[in-house]
């Protein structure tokens, strides 16, 4: 959802009589920068119910506002500028933790992504902020020449470009909107404001909206499997959703190896083990056949487990483009492999078993 702007006349150039003066703090603004949206602290139940749809995957790339410049409170000429993504949730995390704050606040359009997603795919990135300190006639709005930006958006800023074409000095803010307040009081950045934690919550919280995007899938892989195989392997198919969704994610900082497909490996492994077992010791199938199905879930459930890790690595701060591109290169052609090994398996036990051969 698109928040509602309320857009009103404003200038910087409100001396403290009241009177608008050109030589009073800074000079007049055009009619085209005159109109700055109005934000405030407060998240309404409206707010709230956008932010569970964003997180489940609802209208996943509607959950936007609209770019440009907006105050907060009753700045002035003299006022913090921070920059954000037009993401509500970042949005929102941004304008909340300023409460009793007057300053500015310049929205970069970064088609609705937040802010460390849009930094690594370049829409909340030097161009975009250039252009919105441009076109929203910044420079003529505040005294000075500072924009705060969220530590996470830097890798999408190169802060000479900014200051070269456009005069602003960027610095980058706490990782945390929480911790504005106290930045704001001590006018530096402490270390424990510059360290990234990925905690238990942070980590969980990204599974609805991972999960919401593979349970029909899921659910029709369930049936098919419940028919032709019966009920262990359509259990299988859930758990191995379950596994890469929630699992992963829970228990992320404990697997070890780096990569997030070797760590989906080594969970999908341990979550096929008793299916493994189970299927090894039917009692109805020749030991070959046995052999066979306990081969089956070691090789798809891992498989389907790592693919779906991959997606959290645009989720955290623990992988980089290039490493996750070069992982993709490396896992991937092994995950097709495992994956096809498990399917040509199971088709040859099913024609087996179709022909009374077990």
């Amino acid at each position: 959802m698109t928040h509602p702007q309320n857009k009103e006349n404003f200038s910087c150039c409100s001396c403290t009589d009241g009177t608008n003066q050109s030589n009073c703090c800074c000079s007049s603004l055009t009619e085209s920068h005159a109109a700055i949206n109005r934000a405030t602290s407060t998240v309404t139940i409206q707010n709230r119910l956008d932010h569970v749809s964003a997180r489940v995957g609802i209208n996943r790339m509607e959950h936007r506002v609209e770019p440009g410049l907006y105050r907060l409170g009753n700045p002035d000429n003299n006022s913090p500028v921070f920059a954000s993504a037009n993401y509500t949730l970042s949005f929102d995390a941004l304008r909340s933790a300023l409460v009793d704050f007057d300053c500015y606040i310049i929205v970069l359009d970064t088609k609705g992504i937040n802010v460390w997603c849009a930094a690594g795919k370049g829409t909340f990135g030097t161009d975009e902020l250039i252009r919105q300190i441009e076109s929203t006639g910044l420079a003529g709005i505040v005294g000075h020449r500072k924009i705060i930006l969220p530590q996470l958006g830097a890798p999408g800023v190169s802060w000479p470009d900014v200051i070269r074409k456009t005069g602003f000095k960027v610095e980058y803010g706490p990782v945390r909107a929480g911790d504005l307040p106290a930045y704001l009081d001590a006018g530096t950045v402490t270390p424990a404001m510059r360290r990234v934690e990925f905690p238990l919550w942070d980590r969980v919280v990204l599974t609805p909206v991972e999960f919401v995007h593979v349970v029909l899938p899921m659910i029709a892989a369930a049936i098919i499997l419940y028919f032709l195989a019966g009920i262990g392997a359509s259990l299988a198919a859930i758990a191995a959703v379950l596994a890469g969704t929630v699992l992963f994610p829970a228990f992320l900082p404990f697997i070890p190896t780096q990569d997030f497909s070797t760590k989906g490996l080594i969970l999908g492994g341990v979550v096929a083990l008793p299916f493994a077992a189970s299927f090894a010791m039917s009692p109805s199938l020749p030991p070959w056949a046995n052999a066979m199905a306990a081969a089956v879930p070691f090789l798809l459930i891992p498989t389907v487990t790592a693919y779906l890790a991959l997606n959290f690595t645009g989720c955290t701060t623990f992988a980089s483009r290039s490493g996750v591109k070069k992982e993709i290169f490396h896992y991937v052609p092994v995950m097709a492999i495992m994956a096809g090994a498990g399917i040509i398996l199971g088709i040859i036990l099913g024609i087996s078993r179709l022909f009374g051969v077990i």
